[in-house]
């Protein structure tokens, strides 16, 4: 879509999605990963490295959030692709902090922000819909972002994702 050679993700979980992101880098691109859990990483990294491409792939292990500060912190270069599947209560945290690390043009998908529908249910108590729900207002009420929610059906019933486009 934009040819990205800097690739974050947050939510690493077995590394399915962080090996089809980490093919479609150029042969000096880099994505890094983020995942909470050792077990996770450990089978992603065998994952990834199986797949050949362990040398593009830095998985970095612990809570997202702290993760992605630690990467401002270290004056990370921005990234051109953000892709957040992680906890769903995270995601107005991780939009805030992946903001930081983005620059115009960077695209920011979200997944998981339908959730059959129960995310246009005001009155719904599930903290992960709350959570995605105010992620989709923060992006909506942000001046730097531009972008969408598009539903998908499938055998797992319908979901969908948020595309963003950060426009300065």
């Amino acid at each position: 879509m934009q040819r990205s050679r800097r690739i974050l993700e947050i939510g690493t979980l077995g590394g399915y999605s962080t090996i089809w992101l980490a093919r479609a880098l150029p042969s000096d691109g880099r994505l890094v990963t983020l995942e909470l859990e050792s077990l996770h990483a450990e089978v992603a990294r065998k994952n990834i490295d199986r797949a050949g491409l362990g040398e593009l792939v830095d998985v970095r292990i612990g809570p997202a959030a702290t993760s992605l500060q630690d990467l401002i912190d270290e004056d990370t270069e921005p990234f051109d692709f953000i892709f957040i599947d992680a906890d769903k209560e995270g995601y107005p945290k991780y939009l805030e902090l992946s903001l930081q690390l983005s620059r115009q043009g960077t695209v920011i998908v979200a997944d998981n922000v339908v959730r059959d529908g129960e995310v246009a249910d005001s009155t719904s108590s599930d903290e992960r819909v709350k959570g995605v729900r105010t992620f989709l207002e923060m992006a909506a009420a942000h001046d730097r972002i531009e972008g969408t929610a598009i539903q998908t059906v499938g055998s797992k019933g319908y979901d969908g994702f948020a595309l963003l486009v950060i426009t300065r």
